[in-house]
């Protein structure tokens, strides 16, 4: 597998384009690690910082969950060096879409990601533009589909992601309009655990979990846990955070959920960020859902988790969420692997790629209800993490079993 992996990191990417802002300090860059397939995917990211070495590592991360979540593609992202918070947001957005508008005509399949919306942002910016949607690219470059049947994907692309959840078993409340988009990827995260406790054994019930980050994934995820029985013990956030030995229920978690402000976690008692950061990492629990930013669990954070927290069960909410240099297994991600059970990124958090390639299947009865969208997902999670289990029915190692699969279907 180390043979495998070094290879696939080492490779090269067939594309790398490279954009510079002409009014702001903004830079960006579209990485397409191969065109698998005629095609390539992965969303749209911003964040102060971000550098072309973040960009690649997404990009193959993406390769490998497409062997997991389909179509049959090669992996890409797009990231933009920008502060999100700052007020051009939204100008320098327009002008990244403008500039790399060819390539998503063409082969290349975009959405939303980290501190950028799919429906309010990435949608109608590159509709403004003439794109049917952001995922034409793959229609175009991978199912070379006719007239007909392009516009076929694209109606039930647009009305698939853009789906306002009806079902109360899916929805959060009947007072806020929320759709397939905002919930999907924590839904899934949420039943990657699930699925984990069912194949290797155990109850989710009861159990105690830590949620790093509260946008659309974290406080999703909790939702969905919460729903589970699962006790919501502890929540840290960019701005602070909230430690419970007994844990918020359900109605206590929906709340949180409802009060955030933007991605941001709201709360009367919340804890000022270097309390809650020197706490949290030591607060008894039994699951942790990385959902943050990507790199940003250190040694020491993991160590404590699992040597004085008690945690079990990791599911990566985020890409690459382990502080290594490494794009899929560096030491902190060896050490928590052979550790605990880790379940990866690219299993746990293919939820929105599932979408967008249940959405494309040339398979006209395929449902577009929200039982029929969330389930799709949750059996392509079950299913992987069932192959996984077939190979290896130890609690340990999941993440480089997971890994070893997926690298085999691609080199």
């Amino acid at each position: 597998m180390k043979q495998l992996l070094q290879r696939f990191e080492s490779k090269a990417p067939e594309i790398i384009f490279e954009w510079n802002d002409s009014e702001t300090e903004a830079r960006g860059w579209v990485v397409i690690n191969s065109l698998r397939g005629g095609a390539a995917g992965g969303g749209t990211r911003m964040r102060k910082g971000l550098d072309v070495q973040e960009v690649v590592s997404l990009a193959k991360t993406m390769e490998v969950k497409f062997t997991v979540s389909g179509p049959a593609i090669g992996g890409a992202k797009s990231g933009i060096n920008f502060d999100p918070k700052d007020p051009r947001k939204r100008e320098v957005l327009e002008r990244w879409y403008k500039a790399v508008f060819p390539i998503l005509k063409t082969y290349y399949g975009t959405g939303g990601d980290l501190n950028v919306d799919e429906i309010h942002e990435v949608i109608p910016i590159t509709e403004d533009y003439g794109l049917w949607h952001p995922q034409e690219g793959i229609v175009n470059g991978h199912f070379h589909a006719s007239k007909p049947k392009k516009i076929h994907m694209i109606g039930r692309l647009r009305q698939g992601v853009s789906k306002v959840l009806e079902d109360q078993n899916y929805v959060p409340t009947s007072d806020k309009k929320y759709t397939v988009a905002d919930m999907i990827t924590g839904f899934g995260v949420a039943e990657s655990i699930r699925h984990y406790y069912q194949i290797w054994g155990g109850n989710i019930e009861g159990k105690r979990a830590i949620i790093q980050g509260w946008g659309n994934v974290g406080a999703a995820a909790a939702l969905y846990l919460a729903k589970y029985g699962v006790r919501i013990t502890g929540i840290i956030d960019r701005n602070g955070g909230l430690i419970s030995e007994e844990g918020y229920d359900l109605s206590a978690t929906k709340k949180l959920f409802y009060d955030r402000q933007g991605n941001e976690l709201v709360a009367e008692q919340m804890l000022p960020f270097e309390e809650a950061n020197e706490r949290i990492w030591q607060s008894p629990a039994d699951i942790f859902v990385p959902a943050a930013a990507s790199r940003l669990i250190t040694r020491a954070q993991a160590e404590s988790l699992i040597r004085k927290s008690g945690v079990q069960v990791i599911s990566g909410g985020a890409n690459v969420p382990f502080n290594d240099q490494e794009i899929f297994i560096g030491p902190i991600a060896d050490y928590v692997d052979s550790s605990i059970s880790l379940i990866p990124d690219f299993i746990a958090n293919c939820g929105m790629a599932r979408v967008f390639a249940y959405l494309m299947e040339e398979d006209h009865t395929a449902k577009l209800t929200d039982e029929a969208i969330f389930r799709d997902i949750s059996d392509t999670i079950r299913t992987a993490l069932e192959k996984t289990h077939q190979k290896n029915t130890s609690s340990k190692n999941i993440a480089k079993t997971s890994l070893e699969i997926a690298l085999k279907q691609l080199l």
